[in-house]
């Protein structure tokens, strides 16, 4: 089997990945995981909404768009140390990654955006990895979040091109893949992946993760998030997304891009313990889990600190420390 990185996938080709027999598919993707990570290690981050609602984007599944009512109440930037509170208290819970997520359109330079890479500064200094999601940015803005240290940024492409417009008008898919240009000038990581469960297309799955593989080097955190449906927001009554499609798409994004960390977020904790093992199995090796029940609003669950270690230790598995690159450790044994 090759373990060839590529960047030109065609449509056909993942197609063809995506739609082998599950169980064979499961198979291929496990050999791959454990080619190019330490198959023992699962990555674990800490959602915070440090500035959260009255977004002016239509993102149609989005709990925090002021264009719907969802029952989730504005709020102002968070300070500085109820953001270390809780990233200690995650620290202790042995999560590596705190993820800083902001509901705006786009960065400002300003008074709000200094704090910000105050924070950024701030929580590294804890040993920990940060990661911020405060949506468009521009060049200049990029550099000044790898000055302050950010270890990633978020800035998820969704879906593919064509169905993005259907869910989205406040922003173009050009937008999106021009402010993961900007984070690729400098050394900061990239995360990016997007939702099922939208009301797409199979192919429109398939087109976003050759999107994605296309980026050179890959993403190196491609999140597979699960329509999390929000009453008040257009997408309240999508159907539910099957077990079996999740898995083939963990699955798929593992083959596609190996050294990767694909991440299993949003829709996880509708998931019993045995097909989150499934979806591990098949290459998952990246999780949200928070000291609550929710991810990033009362609109999102998420499973707690405590129900992921059990889980967790059931397995196996362990949580990877800060800073660590999984692939290349696994390469060096």
């Amino acid at each position: 089997m090759s373990h060839e990185i590529r960047h030109d996938w065609s449509l056909p080709e993942l197609q063809a990945v995506h739609d082998t027999p599950l169980l064979e598919l499961v198979f291929r993707a496990a050999t791959v995981h454990r080619r190019h990570h330490d198959p023992s290690e699962m990555q674990v981050s800490k959602l915070i909404s440090i500035k959260t609602g009255a977004c002016p984007e239509d993102c149609s599944y989005c709990a925090q768009s002021s264009r719907y009512s969802t029952g989730v109440s504005p709020e102002k930037l968070m300070e500085k140390e109820k953001v270390l509170e809780i990233a200690g208290r995650a620290r202790e819970a042995g999560v590596s990654r705190v993820c800083l997520g902001a509901a705006w359109r786009n960065v400002r330079d300003g008074e709000s955006f200094d704090r910000v890479l105050d924070m950024v500064r701030s929580v590294t200094d804890l040993g920990l990895e940060v990661c911020c999601t405060l949506g468009m940015l521009n060049e200049h803005q990029a550099k000044r979040l790898e000055e302050a240290g950010l270890y990633a940024y978020n800035h998820n492409v969704d879906s593919s091109a064509e169905f993005y417009e259907t869910i989205i008008t406040t922003r173009t898919y050009a937008d999106r893949l021009e402010t993961l240009a900007n984070v690729r000038k400098t050394s900061m990581t990239v995360c990016s992946g997007g939702i099922i469960g939208l009301g797409e297309r199979v192919e429109d799955r398939l087109e976003m993760l050759r999107t994605l593989a296309s980026i050179q080097p890959h993403p190196e955190s491609v999140p597979i998030n699960v329509l999390s449906k929000v009453p008040g927001t257009p997408l309240e009554s999508q159907a539910d997304v099957p077990v079996w499609d999740v898995v083939r798409m963990i699955a798929t994004a593992r083959i596609v891009m190996p050294r990767s960390d694909v991440r299993l977020t949003a829709g996880r904790a509708k998931l019993d313990p045995t097909a989150q093992a499934l979806c591990f199995l098949a290459g998952a090796n990246s999780i949200f889990s928070s000291e609550t029940e929710f991810m990033l609003t009362k609109a999102v669950p998420s499973p707690s600190y405590d129900a992921d270690r059990v889980l967790l230790e059931a397995l196996g598995l362990r949580m990877r420390e800060p800073f660590a690159s999984s692939h290349e450790r696994a390469e060096a044994c």
